[in-house]
């Protein structure tokens, strides 16, 4: 069944060559497969990510993927080093300084636009 099955997360993009570079070059992921449709890149622990042109790209407020972290505070500090800009929120539920968000339980968070405006995070919990 699907709980023994990898997952990976499928992100659309308006310009293609625009997704990859950042993904590849921005984020330094590591390119499994580049074919005219789509772009396959590495991540940790054996997951993928997939950059895809399609109409609509970046119009979703929700975070479409999410990549979790033992050292937030380094990793985003290694983004913003790479030219990341992360979001601020001043929400009931949500409150960001510099960047970084604490939850009640003591979890951590952070969120980026990806080239095509789509919202990446970053989770340490």
């Amino acid at each position: 069944m699907l709980s023994q099955r990898p997952v990976m997360a499928m992100i659309p993009c308006s310009d293609y060559e625009r997704a990859k570079k950042f993904y590849g070059d921005v984020l330094g992921l590591p390119t499994l497969n580049d074919s005219p449709g789509a772009a396959t890149f590495e991540a940790g622990g054996g997951t993928r990510l997939v950059v895809y042109p399609t109409k609509g790209a970046g119009e979703v407020w929700h975070t479409l993927a999410t990549f979790e972290t033992t050292d937030l505070e380094k990793e985003v500090a290694e983004l913003r080093d790479r030219g990341v800009s992360f979001e601020e929120y001043d929400l009931p539920e949500i409150k960001t300084e510099n960047g970084i968000a604490v939850d009640p339980d003591g979890g951590r968070a952070a969120w980026f636009k990806d080239s095509e405006g789509n919202t990446i995070g970053l989770i340490a919990m």
